[in-house]
């Protein structure tokens, strides 16, 4: 809603109707943002901690969003002209007390009131010097926090390079990569000669690799084969060791046959030999 105010100036209020809130409770609130900006005024009512700020902050969002929409007024160059609570309707209850009396209950409301408009010429131009420089500043963090990301991938890629130049043999390569040379893919980084590309050099990496697996399998395989000959030589000794046992047992079981057999002789020439003695 368009007012126009005591010395000619046209602004734009927001009223706020029966708010079950006191009068008495608003208007310090409402003390604290009169005269003030209205993004300053917005930072004190959401700082301010009181349950009308609340009720304040919500009126004057809506008078600034009035004169921005119905008045094309720029909301960076709206201040708080006027603010102010009226007393509304008061609603009149009963309470019961001792020995058979009553008390009223008042629960009152009010009506809040914002009146926003246009800084004054020469607050503008102290706004516009205050926030030139602000711009500039912002403007000026921005480019360098882009410029120290660039940097920062710039490193990024450098350092994977390295690794990559580190895996493969320590092969000879570019250090200026990414936007810093001008090159986007890094598939297209040539060596410092400039005749093989990366791509030749991550190959041969991947067949000095291959080279490197084979090399160690037929090394297993070499301590495998020397594994199991061991393991047959173990197994020769331990069999001849058996066999050599068996050769000595067979020896005392073919000297107690020829003991018995030459027992056997004797016994048989002693009988031939006297035979009266046997009778």
């Amino acid at each position: 809603m368009v007012v126009w105010l005591k010395d000619g100036r046209m602004g734009t209020k927001a009223v706020l109707r029966y708010e079950r809130i006191s009068a008495f409770k608003v208007r310090p609130v409402l003390d604290l943002i009169r005269g003030k900006e209205v993004s300053e005024a917005q930072d004190i009512l959401a700082r301010t901690p009181r349950a009308a700020a609340r009720v304040v902050a919500k009126v004057l969002a809506s008078a600034a969003a009035n004169a921005e929409n119905n008045d094309f007024a720029n909301q960076d160059e709206l201040y708080v002209d006027a603010c102010y609570a009226d007393e509304a309707a008061t609603l009149k209850r009963w309470r019961p007390r001792a020995r058979g009396r009553a008390t009223r209950i008042r629960k009152r409301s009010c009506h809040v009131t914002v009146v926003v408009t246009r800084l004054p010429e020469e607050r503008l131009e102290a706004l516009r010097s205050r926030t030139a420089p602000t711009a500039s500043a912002h403007r000026a963090r921005r480019v360098l926090a882009s410029r120290k990301g660039r940097r920062g991938s710039e490193q990024a890629e450098g350092v994977e390079q390295a690794g990559i130049a580190a895996a493969t043999g320590g092969t000879g390569m570019t250090e200026d990569i990414g936007v810093a040379g001008g090159i986007e893919d890094v598939d297209s980084v040539v060596n410092v000669e400039g005749i093989e590309p990366v791509t030749d050099v991550e190959e041969q990496g991947i067949v000095d690799q291959a080279e490197g697996v084979e090399q160690a399998d037929q090394v297993t395989e070499v301590d495998q084969a020397e594994a199991e000959a061991g393991g047959a030589l173990g197994d020769i000794d331990s069999t001849g060791t058996l066999d050599q046992t068996g050769i000595a047992g067979l020896d005392q079981a073919g000297e107690l046959e020829d003991a018995g057999d030459s027992g056997e002789a004797r016994a048989s020439g002693d009988a031939a030999g006297n035979p009266g003695e046997e009778r």
